[in-house]
């Protein structure tokens, strides 16, 4: 088993940092441009100038509704800006960011506690969606904004030239990609077409992210809860083993070509095979869709569900929450915008897209809308399916970074060793998970 005492002094630091922030968040806060007028909240989103300019109108709107004012700040280097900011004790009003942030977040006493009843229109939200903001504690420390799930982008034009069928089973999967590889689907009479595109790099995680599908698809977890705030490490099942052992050995250790090559040491940012148009399936986000329409063309690819495994087709999902910084005094403000956020009006306007800017809120939340309607695109029907009926979120009671980090510096290393041993490998992974949870008081 690994030495934890690597974890346990940045952890004990966060504590003490999280304590003595704790002490002083109860004032209002000094130094933000907002602090000392109560009708206006600063509001601190995860954003480049795309989705940036998205916000703008959601905010403009909510003004013009309640005459409280925005003081909206997008934010590139979130994490690193908002630990500067909880040094000073002064957080921003409101904050728009990861679900699985959340328990990171909470352990650091970074934010206020929700009752969903006082959030107006809190009912029009799935208990699916709200159980993502519940703390260690049992309490709610977020209200859902976003929701997305991951599906299957492909390329039926090569399908069709090819005389083959969207794959429905990993099996069926592996077949298209290996013939996507091997029988020239854009018919240029060179071998330069790929199967799948997976960003397996270790770097932030991304081969814990892109895997994660797979390992629920074959019956895995990383972590198990035990439904009294306590969790165990669970990657060293027979289902885990099975799982990483069919991807080693079929797709980054498998034939040429199955996989883009580099594929492990692929970040996202890096794997453009399917947009750059040699690449023929994307298990990826619905974020995606609009950047693969203007690259690729919509009439060359769908949307499908995931290809399921031996226990069936979940995905990762993944989104973002509206979360209250650790203050008091504009409770009234805060709920109303809140409100705004996840109602029709405000996801209708963060759902769309104006002079080409990226939406911000994928899946809508509120559960009278539908995706489809709202952008006139079934294939947004596919992904708001894939949420509601296949697929699962990492946890977002514990602090997940570590455990998603250290998951994908194991998988990356069983897949790029190919001749390692899987069990043994995810025994030491286990070892290493369960020092995470140790970390954080939480190990079973």
């Amino acid at each position: 088993m690994r030495d934890h005492r690597r974890r346990r002094r940045p952890a004990a630091l966060l504590v003490a940092t999280a304590l003595a922030f704790g002490t002083a968040a109860c004032g209002s806060g000094s130094g933000s441009a907002s602090s000392d007028d109560p009708n206006t909240l600063e509001v601190w989103t995860r954003s480049d100038p795309d989705s940036a300019a998205t916000y703008d109108r959601v905010f403009a709107a909510f003004t013009k509704k309640t005459g409280i004012k925005i003081d909206y700040q997008p934010v590139i280097n979130f994490d690193q800006q908002l630990q500067s900011r909880a040094s000073t004790k002064d957080l921003p009003d409101v904050m728009i960011n990861d679900t699985a942030l959340m328990g990171s977040y909470q352990s650091q006493g970074l934010l206020k506690p929700i009752d969903p009843a006082s959030i107006t229109g809190g009912d029009q939200i799935t208990d699916k969606s709200w159980s993502s903001t519940v703390g260690i504690d049992g309490k709610h420390y977020g209200v859902p904004y976003s929701r997305q799930a991951m599906t299957l982008m492909i390329r039926t034009d090569w399908l069709k030239k090819l005389g083959l069928e969207v794959p429905t089973t990993w099996q069926e999967m592996l077949s298209v990609a290996k013939a996507f590889a091997t029988e020239d689907p854009d018919g240029d009479g060179k071998a330069d077409t790929y199967g799948i595109v997976a960003p397996g790099s270790a770097q932030n995680g991304y081969a814990a992210w892109w895997s994660s599908s797979f390992l629920w698809q074959g019956g895995a977890k990383l972590i198990e809860p035990d439904g009294k705030g306590r969790y165990t490490p669970a990657m060293d099942s027979a289902a885990a083993v099975n799982t990483v052992t069919w991807m080693k050995d079929n797709l980054f250790c498998g034939e040429k070509g199955v996989l883009q090559p580099g594929a492990i040491t692929a970040v996202t940012s890096t794997a453009t095979n399917f947009q750059d148009g040699n690449a023929g399936m994307y298990m990826t986000g619905p974020y995606n869709i609009t950047t693969f329409d203007g690259t690729l063309g919509k009439d060359k690819y769908e949307v499908v569900p995931a290809p399921a495994g031996p226990a069936g087709g979940d995905v990762l999902a993944e989104g973002e929450n509206v979360y209250l910084g650790a203050r008091t005094g504009k409770d009234k403000q805060e709920r109303a915008l809140a409100a705004f956020l996840v109602s029709p009006e405000g996801q209708k306007i963060a759902m769309t897209s104006v002079d080409g800017h990226q939406p911000v809120v994928r899946i809508p939340v509120n559960s009278t809308l539908d995706a489809a309607k709202v952008r006139d695109d079934a294939r947004w029907g596919v992904v708001q399916k894939a949420y509601e009926d296949a697929s699962q979120q990492f946890p977002n009671a514990p602090s997940f970074a570590p455990i998603k980090q250290d998951t994908a510096d194991a998988l990356n290393s069983i897949f790029t060793y190919c001749g390692g041993d899987v069990r043994s490998q995810l025994g030491e992974l286990n070892d290493t998970l369960a020092g995470d949870l140790k970390d954080q008081d939480l190990l079973k």
